[in-house]
């Protein structure tokens, strides 16, 4: 077998006046978001216990002047956030309003400690925050985003130390936790306020707070410096609260217009081997788009999940007909990315339903997580990121790993690429994918940092199978900021 090897280039994203830059923080710093807000501010809510609501106040007004950078050693992978003043990087204000600001009280939050049973105290928590949203939603200052700050004694409680963040949406081997996930359950119920929220823990705004060790190894959880944390938290509130894009992946002279499908699989809640597939549409404006799939069915003990034929189809033209709504024209490729295996009545569907729109390039991804494959770089570093080879067809591709703008590697482990499997009938050559691929693990609204691992169509379907798990109704929000 033959074997080629390149090193992609870092990919520039589109901030704002066309500017293009590879890292998010300084593309923000120079040029503003890719779509300025509507407003000249973001109105903050708060919900917490009195402390917590006091840490966030006082956090958003240190923010306004703005905290120093570690950057001492890697000054590029540890700016200084440059505060909030005039021409911020998000070129607006961001209030908290005060009428906005409710706490939960004391007693109720003693009350769920007590609780013994875990599926309760998670329930009884999430029913205390949404009384308090509702009062927000229902009231005369109405936010346009609404912070829930969590105390450490309720995360102690309401998070099960048994509970894998990455344990809720599928795999490859559709494995997963039922136990109760009160993010995903808080974000499922607060679907039909007028604003998103955005959950952060106690040592996110105060410095002093330490976690639990436990916690932090459950959910894979590490705490930045100040700095760090406050540029992507404010660049989430920036997106939830605006409803604009602060960035998109920078599109290429002539390229097609394209829409990305992520597809993944969770458990609902109670379930057993059955599965639902969940997909979120991204257009080439970055833009997302919410979908719920019909149940899903598996190959041996439920292990690789997989939609039936007609299943696939009604999927692909529901993606379609959302994404014709809204740009009054199908896109000239579509893009379909997950991470089990395509079996052929499932690509059949998939293709079916594409040629009946038209579409004249379909490609259909496989991205595998593991690999019995690893590379080896000479030296103390680990391989570059970006580093790609060609293996007959597919495709080894390390979205993490050695940064040269960082100076180092930022990871704790040594990096673990993805393999690139194209379907038989795709169009594009692996490489072509392998680089889109590349390509797409930057548009994260959630973080601003430069090593992210996974696409985000497909980081973009886990969470919202994390949360759509908890929803009945059968009518689905199509706003990716209520799932994030």
């Amino acid at each position: 077998m033959k074997f080629e090897t390149t090193i992609f280039q870092e990919p520039h994203l589109e901030f704002g006046d066309k500017h293009h830059h590879p890292d998010p923080r300084l593309g923000l710093f120079e040029a503003g978001p890719l779509q300025t807000p509507v407003g000249d501010a973001i109105r903050i809510a708060v919900v917490g216990n009195a402390k917590t609501i006091e840490d966030t106040r006082r956090y958003l007004n240190d923010a306004t002047v703005g905290f120093p950078g570690k950057t001492d050693k890697h000054p590029n992978m540890h700016p200084d956030f440059p505060g909030l003043g005039n021409q911020n990087p998000f070129r607006c204000k961001f209030e908290l309003i005060d009428g906005a600001a409710l706490a939960v009280p004391q007693a109720r939050i003693e009350a769920i400690l007590k609780e013994p049973r875990h599926e309760k105290a998670v329930e009884m928590a999430v029913d205390e925050v949404m009384l308090l949203l509702r009062a927000i939603d229902e009231g005369t200052d109405r936010p346009n985003v609404a912070i829930v700050a969590l105390p450490v004694s309720l995360i102690e409680r309401v998070v099960n130390a048994k509970y894998s963040a990455e344990g809720t949406t599928e795999h490859e081997d559709s494995g997963g936790s039922d136990a109760p996930n009160f993010r995903g359950m808080l974000k499922a119920r607060a679907m039909d306020l007028r604003f998103p929220i955005q959950i952060a823990w106690e040592d996110v705004l105060d410095d002093a707070v330490t976690i639990p060790q436990k916690i932090k190894e459950a959910t894979g959880r590490q705490i930045q410096d100040k700095a760090d944390r406050t540029w992507n938290l404010m660049t989430t509130l920036y997106y939830k609260g605006s409803g604009r894009i602060p960035w998109r992946r920078m599109p290429k002279e002539g390229e097609y217009t394209a829409c990305y499908i992520g597809i993944s699989y969770y458990r609902e809640v109670g379930g057993q081997q059955l599965f639902t597939s969940a997909a979120q549409m991204f257009d080439e404006r970055g833009r997302g788009f919410i979908l719920k799939g019909k149940r899903a069915r598996t190959e041996t003990r439920g292990r690789h999940p997989y939609m039936a034929e007609e299943d696939a189809k009604e999927l692909i033209r529901e993606v379609l007909a959302a994404y014709r709504a809204h740009h009054m024209n199908y896109p000239a490729r579509v893009i379909v990315l997950k991470t089990s295996r395509f079996r052929d009545e499932e690509a059949g569907g998939i293709l079916e339903a594409l040629q009946e729109a038209g579409t004249a390039l379909r490609d259909l991804v496989w991205v595998q997580e593991s690999s019995h494959i690893k590379l080896l770089r000479d030296g103390n570093y680990p391989v570059m990121r970006g580093t790609f080879v060609e293996m007959g067809g597919k495709g080894l591709l390390y979205t993490t790993g050695s940064i040269p703008y960082y100076g180092t590697y930022p990871g704790m482990y040594d990096p673990k690429p993805l393999l690139i499997c194209p379907h038989s009938r795709s169009d594009s050559t692996v490489r072509t994918l392998a680089e889109e691929v590349f390509s797409l693990t930057k548009v994260n609204w959630n973080s601003t940092q430069m090593n992210q691992k996974l696409p985000i169509p497909i980081r973009a379907a886990r969470n919202v199978g994390e949360v759509l798990k908890y929803v009945t109704d059968e009518r689905v929000n199509s706003d990716y900021g209520r799932y994030i």
